[in-house]
Parts: C-alpha cells; sequence; structure tokens
C-alpha cells in the first residue's frame, strides 16, 4: 500500500512539473531579445538589414530602457543625447529616439559592437559581462 502511494505522489508531482514547465516554454522571457518581442511593436521597416530587428513604442528611450534594465539588468550600458545602449552576454539592445517615441534595435555582440563602437566606445566592455582585460594580475591573459 505505502509503495501505491509514493507512486501516485510522484507521477502528480510530475504532472505538476510538466504543466509548468510547459508554461515557462510557451510564456516566459528567457532573454532579453524576448522581453523585448513580447513587449514591443515589431517594425521591420526600420531593421538594419538582417542584423538588427526593430521594435516601436511610444514612450521615451530612458522609459523604455528603465522598463527592460529591471527585468534584464545589462552586463554593461551607456546613454549619451542619441540614445541608450544597452550589452548583454550576446545580445544587444540600443534604444533611439524619434518623433513619436523610440525604436528599439535588437541585434547580436558580434555585429553591434563594430557598428556602434564609434559612439559607445570603450564604455562597453568586450566579452562575456567583463571589461577588456581588467581585474587584476593575469586576467584576460
Amino acid at each position: 500500500m505505502t509503495y501505491r502511494r509514493w507512486f501516485v505522489v510522484g507521477v502528480a508531482f510530475a504532472v505538476i512539473g510538466a504543466v509548468v514547465a510547459g508554461f515557462a516554454i510557451f510564456y516566459g522571457n528567457f532573454s532579453p531579445r524576448g522581453y523585448v518581442a513580447d513587449h514591443f511593436r515589431r517594425d521591420a521597416s526600420r531593421d538594419i538589414g538582417s542584423q538588427a530587428l526593430a521594435y516601436t513604442t511610444d514612450r521615451t528611450p530612458s522609459q523604455v530602457s528603465k522598463q527592460i534594465t529591471d527585468v534584464w539588468q545589462p552586463a554593461d550600458q551607456y546613454v549619451d543625447g542619441s540614445g541608450v545602449y544597452l550589452r548583454y552576454n550576446d545580445d544587444s539592445v540600443v534604444i533611439l529616439p524619434i518623433a513619436a517615441g523610440s525604436v528599439i534595435l535588437l541585434e547580436r555582440m558580434s555585429t553591434a559592437y563594430p557598428r556602434y563602437h564609434s559612439r559607445v566606445g570603450n564604455h562597453w566592455g568586450w566579452g562575456r559581462g567583463s571589461t577588456v582585460r581588467g581585474g587584476g594580475p593575469g586576467a584576460g591573459k
């Protein structure tokens, strides 16, 4: 009798786990890229080739930046009069002002860094969450 009870409890936990995992997969945001795609309007007319996907909103760049960084903390961030530049491990989120709000550009770091280097310069550390060759003796070698 006790083995049967444990079997039923185990099956119940497995079913509950599968339901929770299903919701997480279909409704979750697992990256800044997914968050932006789920919360802002896609505007393919503002894409930069196939490298940077564009989204728009009627909110200002600072409002959009706060909304995104409250959920997904960037590895580096640079803000100036031209916009807000967020660097994540593999992606960049660039928020630029437009007449009626902001355009949000999602791009892989491999193409974003060369594109925005003249703007962000050394403000964006290169690599996964660290600055270039910083961190003390032997770091980055």
